[in-house]
């Protein structure tokens, strides 16, 4: 079984009119203001998934400042989900600076949604202690049900692209230090903070809860990453994710042959791990 952890849909409003919401959501401008960006929808991801073999997706929306945007972005995955049961699993957006945050996202598990996130800060001084502090009650809220939570993050150093944050590795290991029994998902390798993994003191048990998914690796790495974190980090976890619709699963299929992981190595990673992690059963 094949499961894409970390892809992103739009409501039909959003990928039509785009501009309409860049006034007062910068990090959305941020990342969506070229054309060339990518939107898709619910059909779009389901016919890329049965070209590409994919048994299973995860789909996440975007952290809207705008209460009620946020609100129709998870109602627009709720009815993906809902429409694909054996195909879809879906994350809940919030924002920790917006208001109504921690009731949005208890609406959205009790209707079936499989965790949140991907919980962003693109803009403003990355993930602060602040950040970390307001995102307290709906981690008790994942935490109560051992749900996951998908954090993004990336490397702090190398060359500057839309969407990468200025977020340090020192924030990511307070984020996960505050939350230490959270099931916590770093997307983007986790900016590489799995390398302190070889540290002799403290890291390793501070990590223990982290899983990491491999999204827009392809942009980001060579392929021996691969096999790096798999050491590093653990076979158990890694996860398979594309950030599709920004690069199509094909393209990861043949970095993930270069990297030349053993075979139970890469079946963890295509499927097992996040199958697991997120309770989903093998196809019949």
């Amino acid at each position: 079984m094949i499961v894409d952890a970390h892809t992103h849909l739009f409501p039909k409003s959003v990928r039509e009119h785009r501009a309409k919401y860049f006034g007062d959501e910068p990090a959305f401008e941020l990342l969506y203001k070229s054309e060339k960006a990518k939107m898709i929808g619910t059909k779009e991801l389901i016919a890329s998934m049965d070209e590409s073999g994919v048994d299973v997706s995860v789909i996440c929306g975007f952290p809207w400042m705008n209460e009620a945007t946020c609100m129709d972005h998870n109602d627009y995955i709720l009815e993906a989900i809902s429409t694909y049961p054996d195909r879809l699993r879906g994350l809940c957006s919030f924002n920790p600076f917006t208001k109504g945050s921690e009731r949005e996202v208890e609406r959205c598990l009790n209707s079936g949604f499989s965790g949140v996130g991907e919980v962003a800060f693109y803009t403003g001084d990355g993930i602060t202690a602040e950040a970390v502090a307001r995102m307290a009650p709906v981690m008790a809220l994942c935490r109560s049900r051992g749900l996951p939570v998908l954090i993004h993050t990336n490397e702090p150093v190398g060359h500057s692209y839309p969407g990468k944050s200025v977020n340090t590795l020192a924030q990511i290991y307070n984020l996960v230090k505050t939350y230490p029994d959270n099931k916590l998902i770093l997307g983007h390798w986790g900016g590489g903070i799995f390398f302190y993994t070889l540290l002799k003191k403290e890291v390793r048990e501070v990590l223990k809860n982290v899983y990491y998914d491999t999204a827009a690796s392809c942009f980001l790495y060579e392929p021996d990453i691969y096999r790096f974190a798999a050491e590093l980090a653990g076979e158990d976890k890694i996860l398979f994710g594309t950030d599709y619709p920004l690069i199509g699963p094909k393209r990861y299929y043949r970095e993930i042959e270069a990297a030349g992981l053993e075979a139970p190595a890469r079946k963890k990673l295509m499927g097992d791990n996040a199958s697991a992690l997120f309770e989903i059963a093998p196809s019949k």
